[in-house]
């Protein structure tokens, strides 16, 4: 059983990799839910009001899912719980959260990380993280067209993806639940580019493989799945 988590700001491309990858390798995708998520809209319309809410939400969300992602076999998500408190701690850092939330937020956040450990296969095998810069994250994000997310919307957003950006760096740092790599979302359009979408794809192998988690002889004309 190998479970592959995916990290990356947002238009990095975690979505469309999270379908090719899992397709490619005969594995599940786990999807984020986000365009029937009812309180996103809410978050960016008025963010101090419901950051801590929104949080909650998706903390949620992704709890169930790295929960399934864990027991049910090879799979791959487009974004886990490991990501979840980057998001809430940058909203915490510019005012978006009170002292009492921070704090429920981070007790929560800690029970659910027990609870993980309490399961036969307690984390992920690999993470994948997509790096992108600021442009190739506007383009992408204006691609794709949700209104709420376009800066034209709200012009602080400049600013609140811009400082994201920044918080990613010492996040993968930290990050120590798995393996990881790191995929250039600048230099390879996997979305678009059927070149660069094997290139990424070679990347992701290679790493399986030098895991022990592909066959070192493994070919995608095989048919093969990823092993346990």
């Amino acid at each position: 059983m190998t479970v592959i988590v995916l990290s990356g700001p947002i238009g990095a491309g975690k979505s469309s990799l999270t379908g090719i990858l899992s397709k490619y390798l005969g594995t599940d995708p786990f999807y984020e839910s986000v365009d029937d998520n009812p309180v996103l809209p809410l978050f960016y319309a008025d963010p101090k009001k419901y950051a801590f809410l929104l949080q909650v939400y998706f903390l949620n969300t992704r709890f169930h899912s790295i929960k399934a992602a864990l027991s049910e076999g090879n799979n791959v998500l487009d974004r886990s719980i490991y990501e979840d408190a980057l998001f809430f701690q940058m909203n915490a850092d510019i005012g978006r959260a009170t002292s009492e939330e921070v704090d429920t937020y981070y007790e929560l956040l800690h029970n659910m990380m027990a609870e993980l450990e309490r399961m036969p296969k307690k984390s992920p095998d690999l993470l994948v993280h997509i790096d992108v810069s600021y442009d190739t994250m506007i383009k992408r994000i204006q691609k794709r067209g949700r209104p709420y997310e376009q800066l034209s919307y709200d012009s602080t957003l400049e600013d609140y993806y811009k400082r994201l950006l920044r918080y990613y760096k010492p996040w993968y740092e930290k990050y120590d639940y798995s393996e990881k790599m790191v995929i250039d979302g600048d230099k390879f359009d996997f979305m678009s580019s059927e070149a660069d979408r094997e290139a990424v794809l070679d990347q992701i192998t290679n790493k399986l493989k030098s895991m022990g988690k592909l066959p070192m002889d493994w070919d995608k004309s095989a048919d093969i799945q990823i092993e346990a």
